[in-house]
């Protein structure tokens, strides 16, 4: 599966942005859905999750309350809604497709395919 990540862009603390992250040569709901960040200096993030099996959602405590991940299967398509964001919210934001179970979900090892990223810059 290939994947594109759009949607990045300035804004300021407090602000929303929608991440999209469109699929092709495979269908989204085949593999289990994921959204990174990696900071400059930093470790790429776990952010969010979407379980291929069952719908589960999980989220990084971080962002948990103001992030939602979605998926719109007709579109073949996952997203990031960001609400509330804040200045450590900035980094390169990145999706990935994989198929690991339990706590490998919330890891980059978990993930197989990934899209490039796109950055979201939070101003205070």
């Amino acid at each position: 599966v290939q994947l594109q990540a759009s949607g990045g862009g300035l804004v300021q603390a407090g602000g929303s942005l929608s991440l999209s992250c469109a699929a092709s040569g495979d269908t989204v709901n085949a593999y289990n859905m994921a959204w990174f960040r990696q900071a400059p200096g930093k470790e790429r993030e776990f952010v969010a999750t979407r379980i291929r099996s069952g719908g589960r959602l999980y989220y990084a405590d971080s962002v948990k309350g103001r992030f939602t991940i979605s998926r719109d299967n007709a579109k073949n398509t996952m997203y990031l809604q960001m609400n509330s964001l804040k200045p450590e919210d900035t980094a390169v934001y990145v999706c990935a497709a994989g198929t690991a179970i339990f706590s490998a979900t919330k890891t980059p090892q978990g993930y197989k395919y990934w899209g490039q990223g796109t950055q979201v810059t939070v101003s205070s």
